[in-house]
């Protein structure tokens, strides 16, 4: 089996525990090879995250993957938040962190055609801003030096919510 092929068959045992107690995987992460691996398991719900769901997940998660035995050799689980400053990677993050502050790193700048990219001077690749809208596949965020950019969702290469401290 490929690491992919691996990863996706532990987000399928993890979302299968997960569903009855409302809780969301936002990412699986397998790290190491050969004899030892690390397991990462990031889960959210809207409420947030306590100990008590980490333990919930690692439990139901460790109990299938000894059953299936999907990763081989031996691994360390570990189940946590995905912490203030998490990743947004679904179609559904977006939707949901709507009125959010973002930071977005684009995989190509907006060409310099655009308004906003005419008015500062520049392409504009990586930026900070609020979610506005969210819709059919496309984003768009206010600039927090005013003025807004929309993007297709698939343009993005890695965006995180941006907390206030």
């Amino acid at each position: 089996m490929t690491r992919p092929e691996t990863i996706s068959k532990i987000t399928a045992l993890a979302e299968q525990a997960a569903a009855p107690a409302g809780i969301e995987i936002v990412e699986v992460e397998l790290k190491g090879s050969g004899r030892s691996h690390l397991l990462r398991i990031y889960i959210d719900r809207p409420e947030g995250v306590t100990h008590a769901d980490c333990e919930l997940i690692s439990r139901s998660v460790s109990a299938a993957l000894d059953e299936e035995d999907p990763i081989p050799g031996s691994y360390e689980l570990e189940v946590s938040s995905p912490g203030v400053e998490r990743k947004l990677g679904k179609w559904q993050d977006w939707l949901r962190f709507c009125g959010k502050k973002v930071k977005i790193v684009l995989k190509e700048p907006i060409p310099q055609e655009t308004e906003i990219a005419k008015r500062t001077q520049a392409e504009l690749k990586s930026f900070d801003g609020i979610i506005s809208r969210a819709e059919n596949q496309n984003v768009t965020v206010e600039l927090a030096g005013g003025g807004e950019v929309t993007f297709p969702v698939e343009q993005v290469d890695r965006a995180n919510l941006k907390f206030e401290w």
